[in-house]
């Protein structure tokens, strides 16, 4: 992370935490017993589970659409919330004029999003695929947002909210995009930053020796990407970043392969549904190239016993997507030839990103 990205992730951080306390710093986790059980010198997970709304999209999905909405009027987050809630106070519409936010999501994007709409007073949409299940959806509506239910799969959705939000003067917030300088995308992965600042913090004050791989989830890659630029530099030798992607829906490695973003076929069906995505974000891509990232696929299987292995070992409760790095971790560990490959062994330090609570 250079130093004005880091310098970023902390002022992300102070401008989200005074939204809620669950915008606190999330714990870091040395698990010990599922380091021996791995054959590994020590595994730390960062329990995301605890951030606000259980996930660490609050992060991104939240930060991204108050940004946009203070620079559409101009003024700073802090402010745009202070209006929002003075003219609820005062029993006035609260900022009636703000364009609408639509998003699409596998369910936890579009409850940030929709939680940055519920901040500022703004109207939301949000476009949820057909595989999307409904207490998920419930918990968006929730939040303030209307549900805009597509058929297909998230990529489908993805299409019908850009094709929406161009058609009626709203503002997409998106995660994934193919353009690689997407300013929304690139304000959604600045607050994924805020994980790898916390970590890095939490490492040097309990005096842990510096994580020498990091095993990360890849659904379009942003919170991949967000790692791999958050430690650059920072991790010890050999520095290895891994994203880990369901083999039923693996983009970042089809992304690989050719050398550039392209959408593959499939119904995309897998246990970790936050994963279930056809096409890597470019601006994610772009940066896990160029950290010369290496990419893992696990089966459906190893997906859904990785959340139990967690537990096992002192872990907290999780999905298949929120234990997904695990689950690559674990399929590393009894493959002696990957792990050479990826200098995985009894000497190294692993972080892992638990990226959600289980419902």
């Amino acid at each position: 992370m250079s130093q004005s990205s880091f310098a970023r992730a902390a002022e992300i951080a102070s401008v989200l935490r005074p939204l809620s306390p669950d915008y606190a710093p999330t714990p870091l986790l040395d698990l010990k017993s599922l380091a021996a059980r791995l054959g590994v010198a020590q595994v730390l997970a960062k329990d995301e589970g605890r951030r606000m709304l259980g996930s660490f999209k609050s992060l991104g999905g939240t930060y991204a659409g108050l940004a946009a909405l203070a620079r559409q009027q101009g003024i700073g987050i802090a402010d745009l919330v202070k209006q929002r809630n003075d003219k609820s106070k005062t029993r006035v519409n609260a900022l009636s004029d703000l364009p609408q936010l639509i998003c699409a999501s596998d369910g936890n994007h579009g409850l940030a999003v929709a939680a940055a709409a519920r901040l500022a007073g703004a109207a939301c949409q949000v476009f949820l695929h057909a595989g999307v299940p409904v207490a998920r959806a419930q918990r968006i509506e929730a939040q303030g947002a209307a549900i805009v239910r597509v058929a297909g799969t998230y990529d489908d959705s993805v299409d019908a909210a850009a094709a929406f939000a161009k058609a009626n003067a709203s503002i997409l917030i998106d995660d994934t995009t193919p353009d690689p300088d997407a300013p929304i995308v690139r304000d959604v992965m600045a607050g994924y930053g805020v994980i790898a600042h916390e970590v890095r913090q939490q490492v040097e004050a309990a005096a842990y020796a510096r994580p020498t791989h990091v095993f990360v989830q890849a659904g379009v890659g942003g919170l991949a990407a967000a790692m791999a630029e958050g430690v650059a530099g920072w991790m010890a030798p050999p520095g290895r970043i891994v994203a880990v992607e369901p083999e039923t829906c693996a983009c970042i490695t089809a992304a690989f392969a050719q050398g550039r973003v392209t959408r593959i076929a499939g119904d995309l069906a897998t246990a970790a549904e936050m994963l279930a995505c056809g096409e890597a974000s470019a601006p994610a891509f772009a940066i896990l190239r160029d950290a010369g990232a290496a990419v893992v696929t696990v089966s459906e299987r190893a997906l859904e016993d990785a959340p139990a292995l967690l537990r096992a070992t002192g872990g907290p409760d999780t999905t298949p997507s929120g234990a997904t790095g695990l689950a690559g971790l674990a399929r590393v560990c009894g493959d002696h030839a990957k792990a050479a490959q990826l200098g995985l062994g009894a000497d190294s330090r692993v972080l892992l990103v638990i990226s959600e609570a289980a419902l």
